[in-house]
């Protein structure tokens, strides 16, 4: 769904959403690929994981997200490694091991595919922050992004399916065992792709404007709800260890997020006192609002030409 709607709109609009630069077929191969199978197999590990465990242990699990992403982040220079970033990747790290711990319907095979899926988290929002941001590969539109990213995606989840998924079972499945049941799967599949399109785009604007370190800790709020609705519309077991854990992922993810706005207010303040007269105030302010935050690796090679 989410490549028949971005292919969709940027064909149609096409002079809107030309990219910028023309994309060389390496940069796609090895930029745009790896970042839609990292996609693929995050969404593809997820799902697996779930035949083994419940909604509100793999989505506690999934919290992890945040862990591998910073270690992405520090790999590929997009945050720069320090002591308060560590303390906080180690609350949400204790905060997980008391969600899992004593967990009554612990499967190995389902904690391993959801802790693969939290590690392909953290590398393809890494990925997409670079593409995103990175003026070379021309694909700051978000939307154009998604147009480059999804088609590979969808190819790789179809490959992913007929390999984990017990196609056997199809014509006797009760979804889709007659007419009525093949027309409401196919419309809660189409309401949830439509879910899904806006969802991952509106996640891509928001990686493009801050970071993917921003989204992704900001985005363990989503995880609580999905705790939430598991509990009381599917009766998930929820012992009081389990959420002394998501109270301790709750705390780190808002020190976090502290962290990031003083972070941002002293990076504010830093630019308005550089400033010599009006008129480069008015720039940095508006250098700020565009690009609050900025690659290591470009600021490297901006030195490096001076």
């Amino acid at each position: 769904m989410q490549a028949i709607l971005s292919k969709g709109i940027t064909w149609f609009w096409s002079q809107r959403f030309q990219p910028s630069v023309t994309m060389s077929w390496r940069d796609y191969f090895v930029r745009v690929v790896p970042t839609a199978l990292g996609t693929a197999l995050d969404i593809n590990l997820s799902n697996a994981s779930l035949v083994f465990i419940s909604v509100t242990f793999a989505t506690m699990c999934k919290s992890a997200s945040p862990i591998f992403l910073l270690i992405f982040a520090f790999a590929f220079r997009l945050e720069s490694p320090s002591i308060k970033l560590l303390g906080i990747m180690m609350i949400i790290s204790i905060g997980i091991l008391l969600t899992v711990a004593k967990e009554t319907e612990f499967e190995i095979w389902g904690f391993i595919f959801v802790m693969l899926a939290a590690v392909m988290s953290g590398f393809r929002w890494s990925m997409t922050q670079i593409l995103l941001q990175k003026e070379a590969y021309g694909l700051k539109n978000p939307l154009t992004l998604m147009s480059y990213v999804a088609p590979v995606m969808t190819v790789a989840t179809a490959l992913l399916s007929l390999l984990m998924d017990p196609w056997y079972e199809f014509k006797t499945n009760n979804y889709f065992n007659n007419s009525w049941h093949v027309i409401r799967s196919c419309l809660l599949m189409l309401m949830g792709g439509t879910l899904a399109f806006f969802m991952v785009l509106t996640e891509y604007i928001l990686v493009s404007v801050t970071s993917a370190v921003t989204v992704t800790i900001a985005g363990v709020v989503k995880e609580a709800v999905t705790i939430l609705v598991a509990v009381f519309y599917f009766h998930d077991q929820f012992t009081w260890l389990k959420g002394v854990g998501l109270f301790t992922i709750m705390v780190g993810v808002s020190l976090f997020n502290w962290y990031k706005y003083l972070k941002l207010q002293k990076g504010h303040s830093n630019e308005v006192d550089m400033g010599d007269t009006a008129g480069d105030i008015a720039g940095s302010l508006k250098s700020n609002i565009n690009a609050r935050y900025v690659i290591l690796e470009e600021v490297d090679e901006q030195e490096d030409g001076t």
